[in-house]
């Protein structure tokens, strides 16, 4: 397959599926899957919304196999016989009869389940009682600017919720308070902060029970009250929550010089976790956390009130030397647990200029679905318009964002699933579907995902299990089944059936999804781990034999090795993920790493690759707009570079640029056309940010300042102050700046690779 049409294959198959494979050609047998060295996956969303092929709205339930252990989806992978009105399923080959509505069906009327490999079902039959709910957990222990900004983001928020969404609010500092939302009088329950309570004494305490049994078990009067008066629709207490966010206050403890504020983020988050357990279980509902410091009392502690004491970081953690985190990582993990089973999501929003304890606060998050956002200040646009984006709108008007979704993988007989990385929790289900060997969130075929957008994209790993070697025109299948509540307030089926030939892999290998797929799994690793050196080792190992088997080379001659084109990339992409953020920790702090791993097990393969190697801009006189190499030779003096990293956009001017700049050429009318250049990458910086979550930091620097750090961390080192003659060999690098560093180029690390790849005893 020619590059130009097998990557059009590749995107195309991404933006109507959803998907993108590692190995496009799946190997015939479990020997051969064991020597392609890297692991059949892929990279599924499962609410992508296509661009080239929309889908049609189905509104009825979809037609499964009548086989109890198969109950797969009528795909068009299964052969029909339209006379008999019978269809063989595609993944046990049970023959079933269609349902009495697909009598008309012909060959030239196909009903859309033949027709698309995605559809959306969505049933009629059963709307959601429930709408979708929101429970708001705000620090006071802020100062008074940032409260005033978080105040006022949080207010606008209310107006962009569906008029049926259920608000409920906690604040808490010293103490922890559930508010009511009635109109007669502000009054809320307090809670000591320097506790933990179970679901069972806040239900007594509080006299509530779960509104989703009142069916089958009536409740008094004055319990229906408590529930409610803790949870209203937006629309029935939009006046009441925003006179009491109005005047909410910096929490009234003192806090003495050297010490911190006394915050019960802990407490706080397990009484909102407390609360929707008790009320709304197994319901669609987000809790979003706002904290502007680390917990320094009660359950979830991070650290204590006193200066002194410093915050862990990656050096603590590798010594042992952490007081408070393996309890802490003990209470979260336990409400990440208690929300996910429930289909509760916990949302992060941290902004300090020190850490708030992500790292400990992590799984609450990373096991729900829920959003982190880490910035310096709520009064940031970063913090404001990321946030606003969270309630992103369809053309109908509903939020893009389901709730309690479960998604099931049912696979052809040579394969069987070993797990998914990325925002889910298992379910448990082990059946024939299911691989003996684990990756990831393994030993199930179905993962509960508490919130879904159309943007959050998990990783699935497989096991080729056949012995004996299948035909080259047989094709292998995987089916994603995903079942979700929709803010539209119906349940929906979205069902993905995909299929591959078997065969040679080496026209097939799509680097850039091998790429992050192969850095998902390094990262699951060092977070299971916490040993960076080991996890490098295995990548470098991953390489090496990688290129072992599938370069052109004569044994023990480095200079005659070659990879095709469909490989050459790959080493690359693993250079700068070594040195990336999800790698390295170095010059990082713990919530840092945690929210950089967080974001790569989120997004799809090309904002994914962004992060592991950034994209770099150029802009002069001497040439068009086009994009360079990340390499310092790319800095030029006369040179304006716009480089994204997804978590950044840097605009770097080269100090010629920089100079004319700051003597004010731009705005004289006779130097337009340099004002023109200066403005060409805020342009397109801005284009970038438009749709971008988490809106990106953007940095503005000039050569030699101390922001250009941003940009010189993450180019190739090929000119350095060892370096005596650029690799290169362009004039136009000559005027390149050396970056000072220690670290290996590009071209010595790939030296190195071709040693190691043509010596047979390496491995």
């Amino acid at each position: 397959m020619e590059n130009s049409s097998f990557q059009e294959f590749v995107d195309n198959a991404e933006d109507i599926d959803g998907i993108r494979w590692n190995w496009n050609m799946w190997p015939p047998t479990r020997v051969e899957s064991a020597k392609i060295v890297l692991p059949l996956s892929c990279l599924f969303t499962p609410l992508k919304e296509s661009s080239l092929r929309p889908q049609p709205q189905i509104r009825y339930e979809p037609v499964l196999c009548l086989r109890q252990s198969c109950k797969a989806v009528l795909n068009p992978y299964c052969q029909v016989d339209f006379r008999g009105r019978m269809w063989i399923c595609s993944f046990c080959f049970n023959r079933n009869p269609f349902p009495s509505q697909y009598s008309a069906i012909s060959e030239q009327c196909q009903p859309a389940e033949l027709q698309f490999t995605t559809l959306d079902y969505t049933i009629l039959r059963a709307p959601i009682q429930t709408p979708p709910i929101f429970v708001y957990v705000i620090d006071t222990c802020l100062d008074d600017e940032e409260l005033v900004a978080l105040k006022s983001t949080i207010q606008m928020s209310f107006s962009i919720l569906p008029p049926n969404a259920l608000v409920g609010l906690i604040t808490f500092g010293r103490i922890v308070s559930l508010w009511e939302l009635n109109e007669n009088c502000l009054k809320s329950f307090v809670f000591q902060g320097a506790k933990d309570y179970t679901a069972k004494q806040i239900q007594e305490w509080l006299g509530i029970s779960a509104v989703t049994q009142a069916p089958q078990h009536p409740q008094a009067p004055h319990q229906k009250n408590n529930t409610s008066k803790f949870l209203q629709p937006i629309s029935q207490c939009d006046s009441i929550v925003t006179d009491i966010i109005e005047q909410l206050s910096k929490d009234p403890w003192p806090v003495q010089q050297g010490k911190r504020a006394i915050r019960a983020t802990g407490a706080a988050l397990s009484i909102a976790v407390n609360l929707l357990e008790v009320v709304y279980p197994n319901c669609g509902a987000r809790i979003m956390l706002f904290i502007g410091g680390p917990c320094t009392c009660g359950p979830g502690i991070i650290i204590d009130d006193d200066l002194k004491n410093t915050i862990r970081s990656h050096h603590d953690i590798e010594k042992d030397n952490v007081k408070y985190m393996k309890k802490a990582n003990k209470h979260y993990q336990n409400l990440a647990q208690r929300s996910s089973n429930n289909g509760h999501t916990i949302d992060i929003y941290s902004c300090a200029l020190d850490q708030t304890g992500l790292h400990e606060m992590k799984y609450c998050s990373n096991a729900t679905g829920g959003h982190i956002i880490m910035g310096d200040s709520f009064d940031s646009s970063l913090f404001k318009t990321s946030f606003q984006r969270v309630f992103t709108k369809n053309d109908q008007q509903c939020l893009k964002m389901a709730f309690n979704a479960i998604l099931e993988v049912k696979t052809s007989r040579e394969l069987k699933v070993s797990g998914a990385i990325g925002s889910c929790v298992s379910m448990g289900v082990r059946n024939q579907y299911v691989s003996d060997t684990e990756i990831g969130v393994g030993g199930t075929a179905q993962w509960k995902f508490c919130s879904l957008t159309p943007g959050i994209t998990t990783a699935f790993y497989f096991d080729v299990v056949q012995t004996q070697s299948v035909g080259q025109q047989q094709r292998g299948l995987v089916q994603f089944v995903t079942q979700y509540q929709g803010s539209d307030g119906y349940r929906h089926v979205r069902v993905t059936t995909v299929g591959r030939d078997f065969g040679s892999n080496e026209f097939g290998f799509d680097q850039e999804a091998a790429c992050v797929l192969i850095a998902r799994l390094a990262c699951h690793k060092a977070q299971m781990e916490s040993n960076g050196p080991d996890v490098l080792r295995w990548l470098d190992r991953n390489l090496i034999r990688l290129c072992q088997k599938f370069g052109d080379y004569r044994k023990e001659s480095p200079e005659s090795f070659q990879l095709s084109p469909s490989f050459s990339m790959f080493p690359q992409f693993m250079f700068h993920l070594r040195r990336s953020q999800f790698i390295q920790v170095f010059n990082n702090s713990p919530d840092e790493t945690s929210f950089y791993r967080h974001s790569l097990f989120r997004e799809d393969c090309i904002n994914s690759l962004i992060m592991i190697q950034p994209t770099l801009l150029s802009y002069s006189f001497n040439e068009a707009t086009h994009a360079v190499l990340l390499d310092t030779s790319s800095i030029q003096v006369d040179r304006i570079l716009l480089m994204d990293t997804f978590f950044h956009i840097v605009i770097f001017h080269g100090d010629t640029i920089a100079t004319w700049r700051k003597q004010r050429y731009q705005e004289q009318p006779e130097y337009e056309s340099f004002k023109q250049l200066l403005e060409a990458p805020i342009n397109d910086a801005n284009e970038l940010m438009m749709t971008r979550f988490p809106l990106p930091r953007y940095i503005v620097c000039d050569q030699g300042s101390s922001q250009a750090r941003f940009l010189l961390s993450k180019v190739n080192p090929s000119l350095t102050h060892n370096t005596t003659v650029d690799y290169y060999g362009d004039p136009a690098s000559a005027a390149a700046a050396p970056v000072l560093t220690d670290d290996v180029s590009l071209q010595v690390f790939m030296e190195h690779l071709k040693k190691l790849a043509v010596n047979s005893s390496a491995t």
